[in-house]
C-alpha cells in the first residue's frame, strides 16, 4: 500500500501565513458587524466581527480582532467625539485592520483605524429602511387617528427615573403659573442602548394592561449624542407605538433630533420641557376660552338685567303717572265735594249773614213748623237768641195764638 503524502501541522500554518501575508502585505478597510466586544484591563480591545445574509440574518463569517491598547486610546475617543456614542454590539463598522496569522493562534486581525461616518452612514440606511417599511404597512398616522381628550390630565410616563429630562419635565409641568394638577405615574425603562427598545415596549405593555387609567402615554428623553437615540428608529418600537390605544406623546432628544418613533406617535414634541409646555398651554387655552364665555355671559346677563331695569323703569314711570292722574281726579272730586257741602254748611251761611231757625233743638225749614207759643231759638253769627213765637204770617193766611187757641166764654175781643 502506498505511504499517503502528508504534512506537517507547523508546514500547513507557516505555508498558510506566508500565503496571507503574500496577499495582504499591508491594511484592509474591512466592513463587518461587531457580536462581542471586551475590553482588557491592560487597556486592549478585543472583539469578534461577523458578516450577516441581509435578508435572513443569517450568519456568513466570523472572525476575531484586537486593538491594542496604543491603537485603542485615540481609536475610541476619535470615534466617541464624532458619533456621540460609543462603540457597541450590533454596530455596522468599517475598520482598518492588518491580517495576521500565527503558527499558535490562528487568523487575527489587528485593528487601527475606524470610520465613524461609515456607521453613521449605515445607520441612516438602516433607518430609511425603517420607514419604507413601515409606510408600506400603513403605521404612519395610526396613533395620530386616536382621540386625544381635550385636557388629558392622567398620564403614564416611560423614560429613565433618573434621566434629568424626567426632572425637567416635573418641575416644569408641576410649576405652572396657573395652578393646573395633573397625575404622573412613572413605569421606568432603558432609553439608549441595544435592550432600549425592548424594555420600553415592555413599559408599553405595562401601560396598556390600565388603559382605562390613562388619558395618554409619554416617551421621554432628554439630550443626547446621535448614537445614544438609535435605539428610538427600531422596527419594533415604532411598530408598538403607531399600534398603541392610546395617544402616545414623545420628546426624544434636542431640538434638531426626529426619530422614526416621533413620526409614527401621536404627536411629536422635541424636548420633555416642551412637551410640559404643550400640556400646560392646551390647560391654558382651554381656560381663556372658559373666560371669555364668562364674561361673555356676564355682558349678557348684564345687557338683559339692564334692559329690564328699563323695562321697569318705564312701568314704574306709568304706574306712578297713573297713580298721580287718579290723585289729582280724586282731589279735584273732593275740592268739589268740599265746595258743595261748604256750600250747604249752615255755618257757612251764618257767617254770610243768613239765620237758622230751630224748634227744639232742630233746624225748622218752614214757617209752618211753628204754632203760636213755640219757643223759637234762632242762631246768628255770633250767636243765639231765644224767643217765644207770638202771630205766624204765611202768604194768604195769618195766625196768631189766640187764633190757634178757642176763646173763653164771655171774653170781649180788645
Amino acid at each position: 500500500m502506498a505511504e499517503k503524502k502528508s504534512i506537517g501541522l507547523l508546514a500547513l500554518q507557516e505555508q498558510v501565513k506566508n500565503a496571507l501575508d503574500t496577499h495582504f502585505p499591508g491594511y484592509v478597510w474591512l466592513r463587518a458587524e461587531i457580536s462581542e466586544l471586551k475590553q482588557h484591563p491592560s487597556g486592549h480591545c478585543y472583539l469578534t466581527l461577523v458578516e450577516k445574509d441581509p435578508d435572513s440574518n443569517a450568519l456568513l463569517a466570523k472572525a476575531s480582532a484586537i486593538a491594542w491598547a496604543s491603537s485603542w486610546r485615540m481609536i475610541r475617543p476619535f470615534f466617541e467625539g464624532q458619533t456621540g456614542r460609543p462603540l457597541a454590539v450590533g454596530m455596522e463598522i468599517l475598520v482598518r485592520v492588518q491580517v495576521s496569522y500565527s503558527v499558535m493562534y490562528g487568523l487575527t486581525l489587528v485593528v487601527y483605524d475606524i470610520d465613524p461616518s461609515f456607521t453613521v452612514g449605515e445607520l441612516e440606511l438602516a433607518r430609511q429602511r425603517t420607514m419604507a417599511r413601515l409606510e408600506a404597512e400603513g403605521m404612519f398616522g395610526m396613533n395620530a387617528q386616536l382621540e386625544l381628550p381635550l385636557l388629558p390630565r392622567r398620564l403614564a410616563v416611560i423614560t429613565s427615573e433618573t434621566a434629568a429630562g424626567w426632572r425637567d419635565f416635573q418641575r416644569q409641568l408641576s410649576g405652572n403659573e396657573n395652578g393646573f394638577r395633573f397625575q404622573l405615574r412613572l413605569f421606568p425603562a432603558l432609553m439608549q442602548g441595544e435592550a432600549a427598545p425592548a424594555s420600553i415596549i415592555a413599559a408599553l405593555d405595562a401601560v396598556a394592561a390600565e388603559e382605562e387609567a390613562f388619558d395618554a402615554v409619554l416617551i421621554l428623553r432628554g439630550g443626547g449624542g446621535a448614537m445614544d437615540l438609535v435605539c428610538f428608529d427600531d422596527y419594533e418600537l415604532a411598530v408598538n407605538v403607531a399600534q398603541f390605544p392610546l395617544p402616545v406623546l414623545t420628546a426624544i432628544g434636542h431640538d434638531h433630533d426626529y426619530h422614526i418613533a416621533d413620526m409614527v406617535a401621536h404627536t411629536h414634541v422635541k424636548t420633555p420641557t416642551a412637551l410640559a409646555d404643550w400640556l400646560i398651554d392646551r390647560f391654558a387655552a382651554e381656560a381663556w376660552q372658559i373666560d371669555t364665555l364668562l364674561q361673555r355671559l356676564h355682558l349678557a346677563v348684564r345687557t338683559h338685567a339692564m334692559s329690564q331695569t328699563s323695562v321697569l323703569d318705564a312701568l314704574r314711570q306709568r304706574i306712578e303717572r297713573a297713580v298721580s292722574d287718579r290723585h289729582a281726579e280724586v282731589r279735584h272730586r273732593l275740592d268739589l265735594l268740599e265746595r258743595r257741602l261748604d256750600a250747604v254748611d249752615p255755618l257757612r251761611a251764618l257767617e254770610r249773614g243768613f239765620l237758622i231757625a230751630l224748634k227744639d233743638g232742630r233746624r225748622a225749614a218752614t214757617a209752618a213748623a211753628f204754632t203760636p207759643g213755640d219757643r223759637l231759638s234762632v242762631m246768628f253769627r255770633d250767636g243765639v237768641v231765644e224767643a217765644l213765637v207770638q202771630r205766624i204770617e204765611i202768604p194768604g193766611q195769618a195766625r196768631t195764638r189766640a187764633e190757634r187757641e178757642p176763646r173763653p166764654a164771655g171774653a170781649n175781643d180788645e
